[in-house]
């Protein structure tokens, strides 16, 4: 028997809930940037053997085209492009206890087409970021930072930097005040996460400005969009939420269209060999404002 190939494939682990809202992300912006004709989508999803696949309907579209496109994606906000050159030096996480007004925007593809609008993080049970971190800088900074040649995004790790000044340099000290300004990221990685802790490293991370610390881009920015239909869902314990993995499901149909992700992630429509992962928003710091995701643990079900 013939099985639809998969021309885009990506190495994910499935229990780190990072990685797997960025591959609904991914999904999703494919859908998008590669429409179907007459209504019909040109490409599907679905989870096999530690990877994510997409078939984009036996096109030669490839996983470098697509995190090309999504890293040159720019945030409008009221139909107005947002200019980072204008936008005041915000401050970094944990200097202040003021929370930035919430103010959904849509993200553009270069040719000014919208991509997608995003306002989900209303929904603050699954929000990890918080004080004065600033969604859209840290969005642009981990977009921008996005390496479309890796073969593997979703461990492509490095720090990251406002893409809106100079490059970092470390040829000195005097170098590093010219130096780019650090971005923390959105904290949905949990490899990232449950190192941040004092307990962790021996001292607190947040409150170290010249600490250049590491993380996923590719998995931050994948999995803020991604988030925005793929919603986990609730489990009845503060701050937990679950989500479903789906396995290819036919022959002929092997994945499910970007419009059937959100119903399918929460629960609400399942395949056979689905499976159901649950995880936490914890505190990550002592002064519980800022969370981080958890690695996810496979809940034992009764569905078949």
């Amino acid at each position: 028997m013939n099985y639809p190939k998969p021309n885009i494939t990506v190495n994910v682990d499935v229990t780190n809930p990072g990685q797997f809202f960025a591959c609904c992300g991914l999904l999703e912006l494919a859908d998008r940037l590669w429409p179907g004709a007459e209504g019909k989508p040109s490409v599907v999803g679905w989870f096999e053997r530690c990877q994510f696949c997409l078939n984009t309907d036996g096109s030669s579209r490839t996983l470098a085209e697509l995190l090309n496109a999504t890293r040159q994606l720019r945030t409008w906000v009221n139909d107005v492009l947002e200019d980072p050159l204008e936008e005041s030096d915000d401050d970094e996480e944990g200097e202040s206890d003021k929370e930035p007004p919430f103010q959904p925007f849509c993200l553009r593809w270069q040719d000014g087409k919208e991509a997608i609008y995003l306002d989900w993080w209303s929904d603050k049970s699954i929000k990890p970021w918080a004080g004065s971190m600033k969604d859209r800088p840290i969005l642009r900074a981990m977009l921008a930072a996005i390496d479309p040649s890796h073969a593997s995004p979703f461990y492509d790790l490095r720090a990251v930097f406002d893409p809106t000044k100079s490059a970092p340099v470390a040829d000195g000290k005097k170098s590093w005040k010219k130096a780019s300004k650090k971005r923390e990221p959105f904290y949905f990685d949990p490899r990232r996460g449950n190192k941040s802790h004092p307990l962790d490293s021996g001292f607190s991370p947040d409150v170290h400005k010249k600490v250049k610390s590491e993380c996923c881009p590719a998995l931050e920015a994948l999995c803020f969009i991604g988030l925005q239909r793929a919603r986990p869902a609730p489990t009845g314990i503060m701050n937990q939420s679950r989500y479903t993995v789906w396995p290819r499901l036919s022959a002929d149909k092997p994945g499910i269209p970007a419009n059937l992700v959100g119903a399918v992630t929460c629960g609400t429509v399942r395949f056979p060999g689905s499976t159901d992962y649950v995880f936490d928003n914890y505190f990550r710091t002592d002064q519980r404002k800022h969370k981080t995701f958890s690695q996810a643990m496979l809940e034992r079900s009764s569905h078949v």
